[in-house]
């Protein structure tokens, strides 16, 4: 069941055009991070998640600085070269000044792939800031419908809420039960059962994730030596870095990475109809680097997942030139050296050709802890 979920990962094409094929259903892309999903599957389409790849390439140099970030410059490269010309239409958030380019670059460079911006409102949390995002998801539900040429009812955005919830709920009931099993679910297999979800239907993933649940619940925690640790970050990626946590004994007892747990933990409120609860997701996000945070609550958040999980140490995973999470990084750092907590800093790269560096890094937190 697991070699599923990473053949997935392995081949996010092919998963997504035969999610496709199966389906009957076009597909949209979404960039990072906390796109509204729930009103493309509304609209009877699959959201594919487009977190970068291991080639950046060169096409995109043509409309890149060299110090942009590499996932947005390794999805504009794919995007010239074709990769995303079975997409309908593609989502952009406008988080930090690269993705608010990559909005009016892609006009120019793609304009085949429909570029739908997602704003969001820096004081969220305001009534204001709920209204502006009640009616940024109806005007992103009237771009979807003229562009896929279909109508997104209010019941069928009820329906793809309650399945989205559902989604989220499974995921948080994983990540906090798969550091029983760092034998069977390593760091690596971890984070492609958890990618797995931006290539598949929602529907056949939540019904593969809950079988493996199911399974799981069967199994008795594995007794281990290995230390704890917590990773935090956009993201968690080459697999070749994921590697060295079973090399040096760590297992991921949890995380708080863009890519991953933040996308499900935010659980929604009950009251309202499914846009302001959607609204109100976003507005309860707290801890994230891309939304704004004036509490600065993401060192607070760590030390209670540390305590939670009782884990050994944390690590920064710092994609390079992602500037909202290197901001965040001197505060943390203070926040840890006070609370005595062991922090290691390392900066990552989807292209990396090689870990070594990465290798000594790990083995030296990993004897440390």
């Amino acid at each position: 069941m697991i070699n599923e979920f990473k053949d997935v990962v392995e081949h996010p094409a092919r998963s997504v055009r035969l999610a496709m094929e199966k389906t009957g259903k076009k597909a949209v892309g979404c960039f990072p991070i906390y796109t509204p999903d729930e009103l493309i599957h509304a609209a009877g389409a699959i959201p594919v998640g487009m977190w970068g790849g291991p080639e950046m390439g060169n096409l995109s140099d043509k409309y890149y600085q060299t110090f942009c970030c590499s996932v947005v410059k390794a999805n504009t490269h794919q995007a010239l070269r074709g990769d995303y010309d079975h997409l309908s239409a593609v989502l952009v958030t406008a988080y930090c000044d690269t993705l608010k380019c990559t909005i009016e670059n892609w006009k120019v460079a793609v304009p085949h792939l429909n570029v739908i911006p997602v704003v969001y409102p820096q004081n969220r949390k305001l009534e204001a800031g709920k209204q502006f995002l009640i009616e940024e998801f109806q005007r992103i539900r009237g771009e979807l419908e003229r562009v896929l040429e279909t109508e997104i009812t209010d019941e069928a955005i009820e329906q793809s809420f309650a399945l989205y919830e559902a989604y989220r709920k499974a995921m948080r009931t994983f990540v906090d039960v798969a550091g029983n099993y760092p034998g069977l679910i390593d760091a690596t297999s971890r984070h492609a059962i958890i990618k797995a979800a931006y290539f598949m239907d929602k529907e056949e993933y939540l019904e593969k994730l809950n079988a493996l649940l199911n399974e799981l619940a069967a199994i008795p925690a594995e007794e281990h030596t290995h230390k704890k640790v917590i990773i935090t970050g956009l993201l968690a990626e080459p697999d070749e870095f994921l590697d060295l946590f079973a090399e040096n004994s760590l297992v991921i007892v949890a995380d708080d990475l863009a890519q991953e747990s933040r996308q499900f933990r935010v659980q929604a409120v009950q009251e309202g109809d499914a846009l302001s609860r959607m609204a109100r997701r976003i507005a309860d996000q707290d801890g994230c680097s891309f939304l704004y945070d004036d509490e600065k609550s993401r060192g607070a958040m760590l030390l209670d997942m540390k305590n939670r999980y009782g884990a050994d140490g944390i690590i920064y995973c710092q994609l390079k030139f992602c500037d909202p999470e290197e901001f965040d990084y001197p505060i943390i750092k203070r926040e840890m050296e006070e609370a005595g907590v062991p922090l290691l800093y390392i900066e990552i790269e989807q292209q990396m050709d090689s870990v070594e560096q990465l290798r000594t890094r790990i083995q030296t937190f990993a004897e440390i802890l």
